[in-house]
C-alpha cells in the first residue's frame, strides 16, 4: 500500500474543507449532488468518447497502481540474471530451460525462451524492442484517460455553473429556490477544478512514472538478454545492469 498517495488525497481534500470552515462557511454547502453528477458523468462521457472502451477500461484498472504500485523486483531480477548468465556461460544456452517454468513475468519468459531457442542477439533485440514499443503505447494510451479527465473536468464544471445560473434565472420570482441554483453554479466549478488538479492530473502523472519505470526495466532486460545470448561474461552483464541502476 502506498500510504503517501492516500495521505496526499486526504490532505488535499482536508485543505479545502478546513479552508471553508476557517472562512466561516459550512461544509454542507460544498456537498451538492447535482453539481457532482454534472461534473462526474459529463467528464466520464467526454473521456470515453475520446479514448474508446478498451483504453478507458484499462485506464480505470490502472488506478489501483496509485495505491498499490507493482512490487519492486530489482534485487530478484538482478540475482536471476546473474544466475542465468553464469549458467549459460558454463553449461550452454540450452541449460537455461530449467529456469523457464519458474519465471512468472511474460516479458522475461519471452526473452529467456528466445535465448534458449538460439535466436541471434540482434533478432532478440528487434523482437523485444517491438514488444516494448507496443506495451508502452498501450499503457500510455490508458494513462491519457486520466490526463483527459483532468482537461475536461474544469470545462464541465463551467457548464455546471452555467446550468446553475440558468436555474437561478428561471426562478427569480421564487426567492426560496435561488439559493440552490447559486450553490450548484459555484460548487460545480469547484468540483471541476478540484477534481482535475487534486485527483485526475496527479493520478495521471504518477501512472506515467510507473509506466516509465516498467519500460526501463524491460529495456534493461533486453540488453542483458542480448548480452547473455552473445556469450558475454558475468562481469559485462553486471555492468549493463548497473548502468540501469538495478
Amino acid at each position: 500500500m502506498d500510504w503517501a498517495s492516500l495521505a496526499g488525497i486526504l490532505l488535499a481534500l482536508a485543505g479545502i474543507v478546513f479552508g471553508q470552515v476557517i472562512e466561516g462557511g459550512h461544509i454542507d454547502s460544498l456537498l451538492q449532488p447535482a453539481a457532482f453528477t454534472i461534473v462526474a458523468i459529463g467528464t466520464m462521457g467526454a473521456v470515453l468518447l475520446q479514448s474508446g472502451t478498451s483504453s478507458f477500461v484499462r485506464g480505470v484498472r490502472m488506478l489501483r497502481w496509485v495505491f498499490s504500485p507493482p512490487p519492486d523486483r530489482s534485487s530478484t531480477i538482478s540475482q536471476d540474471l546473474m544466475t542465468w548468465s553464469s549458467t549459460a556461460r558454463r553449461e550452454g544456452l540450452l541449460s537455461l530451460e530449467r529456469y523457464l517454468n519458474a519465471v512468472k513475468d511474460p516479458f522475461t519468459a519471452k526473452g529467456l525462451r528466445l535465448i534458449i531457442d538460439g535466436i541471434d542477439p540482434y533478432k532478440i533485440r528487434e523482437i523485444l524492442d517491438v514488444d516494448i514499443s507496443t506495451y508502452e503505447r498501450r499503457e500510455r494510451q490508458a494513462v491519457k484517460v486520466w490526463e483527459a479527465a483532468g482537461g475536461y473536468a474544469p470545462t464541465i464544471g463551467i457548464l455546471g455553473a452555467v446550468l446553475g445560473l440558468i436555474h437561478v434565472m428561471e426562478n427569480l420570482t421564487e426567492p426560496s429556490k435561488l439559493g440552490g441554483g447559486i450553490a450548484i453554479a459555484f460548487v460545480a466549478t469547484i468540483y471541476g477544478v478540484g477534481l482535475a488538479n487534486l485527483i485526475f492530473l496527479p493520478i495521471a502523472n504518477k501512472l506515467k512514472t510507473i509506466v516509465t519505470d516498467e519500460v526501463r526495466r524491460r529495456e534493461m532486460l533486453t540488453d542483458v538478454f542480448c548480452s547473455v545470448a552473445n556469450g558475454d561474461n558475468a562481469r559485462i552483464v553486471e555492468e549493463r545492469m548497473l548502468a540501469y541502476k538495478i
